[in-house]
């Protein structure tokens, strides 16, 4: 194992099952309908209490009234994470470096401002500030109190929060910071949006409480379209001084290793297909095995990356019998319970898998599917799947701490 190790210090996150760490504790699909001219669509939309927390958080600050949800979102994972790390909120200086992965960035304020200049032929000056992508660390990092470190937006379509992460994992590793908050974030939920994706053919017939959203239960196709973030606290620090420094079960109960972010591409001609044998699923997670470094057996756990569509679906596991073999890992998925949230995706199964890791366990599914129980023996290593349009993959690999 690498002497040099990035840990997870903290970690934070938002989505349709409410916000923090105890989420998935006895969870359930939290799906809602949200009309789309006459047809009802399931969506994985945020409950009443995260939808309290940022309306306060609007009011916190005069220029956070005219940030996208896309924004606000991240800013409350990252509250969460930076909490949670015990790291001082507004005094980081240039300690602290920020890294957020988003596909569609500022939706509802973009689409909002073209709307508003359909009908009046202009716009507001703050228009390009606040939809650009580079917005959404901008002010990440403004909320946490950094003066001058590195400030980074990834837009990659479904893989965006892994590639943040591993971007945040190359500049510790270069020593270029010394903290980073890496995440993804995504606000979706706009008619123009969900009318993309029920355009594509993809989206499910079945409407709430319905399990809508169904990972590997074949056909029909059953893409849910959610929204929410997840940010992660990250420091390297040196095998050595977890070893022998001042450390207990206790101090590291919420610390864990991310031990590779590996990337697979493809160029094919569909920008919005796979190929049937999901070589850039493969290239990723081989990839990550051999960063980490460890075996395929090492792996106790996959969370997939599997939205619901019979195609990509089937292309992931095709990948990883290539890569494991006949003795695959458990296989398990969020996206039945909180819908796919496009960027924020890879980070909210990241978060996921500390769960896991936490709690030795993850909810069962109420429809046939691919997916397996929690296995009788610990679960010690998960890989994190991700890929979006365009033919590129992501891999992660998370450990818990053993001292």
């Amino acid at each position: 194992m690498p002497d040099e190790l990035i840990i997870i210090r903290g970690s934070g996150s938002t989505s349709a099952l409410g916000a923090g760490a105890s989420v998935y504790a006895d969870a359930a699909p939290a799906f809602s309908n949200q009309l789309l001219g006459a047809s009802a669509l399931s969506v994985g939309a945020l409950p009443a209490s995260v939808e309290a927390e940022l309306a306060a958080l609007r009011k916190e600050h005069s220029a956070y009234r005219q940030l996208d949800r896309t924004v606000l979102l991240a800013l409350l994972a990252a509250r969460q994470a930076t909490a949670q790390a015990g790291w001082k909120s507004n005094n980081q200086g240039n300690k602290l470096a920020v890294s957020i992965g988003s596909s569609r960035g500022a939706t509802g304020r973009l689409e909002q401002f073209y709307e508003e200049f359909l009908e009046e032929g202009s716009v507001p000056p703050a228009t390009s500030p606040l939809t650009t992508l580079g917005n959404v660390a901008s002010w990440v990092a403004f909320d946490a109190g950094t003066t001058s470190g590195a400030t980074l937006s990834h837009s990659s379509t479904c893989s965006s929060a892994l590639q943040a992460l591993g971007n945040a994992m190359a500049w510790l590793r270069a020593g270029m910071a010394d903290r980073f908050l890496a995440g993804g974030t995504e606000a979706p939920l706009t008619a123009f949006t969900l009318a993309q994706m029920h355009a594509l053919g993809i989206y499910s017939p079945f409407e709430a409480p319905d399990s809508p959203c169904r990972p590997g239960a074949g056909r029909p196709s059953t893409f849910v379209l959610g929204e929410g973030a997840a940010v992660f606290a990250l420091e390297k620090i040196s095998r050595k001084q977890l070893e022998e420094g001042n450390y207990t079960s206790a101090s590291l109960s919420n610390t864990y290793i991310l031990e590779a972010v590996g990337f697979g591409f493809e160029a094919i001609g569909s920008k919005t297909g796979l190929s049937p044998e999901g070589h850039h699923f493969q290239k990723a997670m081989r990839q990550a095995l051999q960063q980490a470094p460890c075996a395929p057996s090492d792996i106790d756990a996959i969370v997939l990356h599997s939205p619901g569509t019979p195609a990509g679906d089937a292309s992931e596991r095709r990948a990883i019998t290539a890569v494991f073999g006949e003795e695959m890992p458990a296989l398990t998925s969020n996206k039945w319970l909180i819908g796919h949230t496009l960027g924020a995706s890879a980070a909210l199964s990241l978060h996921y898998a500390l769960h896991i890791l936490a709690t030795q366990s993850w909810p069962a599914p109420g429809f046939a599917t691919d997916l397996t129980p929690a296995p009788f023996r610990p679960v010690r290593r998960i890989l994190i799947n991700a890929a979006g349009f365009g033919g590129n993959a992501a891999s992660a690999i998370v450990s818990a701490v053993q001292i």
